[in-house]
């Protein structure tokens, strides 16, 4: 096999493991309405530097420092509105019924209360809600984080203890929890943080 077909196999394979995960971190960042095309255009980035690609750093991580970037580039440009910014996707984890649990309400006070907190988390500022969403979300290590967004790693602890700080008071501020009789937790915004 010569260099120039070992380039497209080799992607087709990154394309399979990588685009599903940087889809996903794409729609929690710039809301799914953005995230499909973005995630291509990301995925045109990786294929055309697939070949250059030194291994400096994990490969996982220039993907997503690319994703990041994108993102990142995508929302000041259109200045978007953060408050939609993280739809969920119908077939996330957190939304499929407990097994202790299985009734219609409890998927419905989950999935109320999941797009309660992602939309104050989509109204922290972008420097935030990226590492929030790569630590809380995506689950990378505070180093990788640090790699993703070409940050110090005191820099990523510092950003995240304050997003984590500014989520809590928001949350605190603008939402009314409470258990229902079940256990769940359900999550009703208070009226002057419903039209914030």
């Amino acid at each position: 096999m010569d260099q120039d077909s070992a380039v497209p196999a080799r992607f087709q394979t990154v394309h399979d493991e990588f685009r599903p995960r940087v889809l996903r971190q794409l729609t929690r960042m710039v809301g799914a309405s953005e995230a499909e095309d973005l995630t291509q255009a990301v995925m045109l980035k990786v294929s055309d530097g697939l070949a250059a690609f030194r291994g400096d750093a994990a490969l996982s991580t220039w993907i997503h420092r690319i994703a990041t970037n994108a993102a990142l580039d995508l929302l000041r440009r259109k200045k978007l509105a953060p408050a939609g910014a993280l739809d969920a996707q119908p077939d996330e984890i957190d939304d499929a019924p407990d097994p202790d649990t299985p009734s219609l309400e409890a998927v419905a006070i989950r999935r109320e209360t999941g797009a309660c907190i992602r939309a104050f988390i989509g109204r922290l500022p972008d420097n935030y809600r990226s590492v929030l969403v790569l630590s809380e979300v995506e689950g990378f290590t505070n180093e990788e984080i640090a790699a993703v967004l070409s940050l110090t790693l005191g820099t990523v602890k510092i950003r995240l203890h304050r997003a984590r700080e500014k989520l809590r008071a928001e949350l605190a501020a603008g939402c009314s929890f409470d258990h229902d009789a079940g256990g769940d937790l359900g999550c009703d915004p208070k009226p002057a943080a419903v039209g914030a």
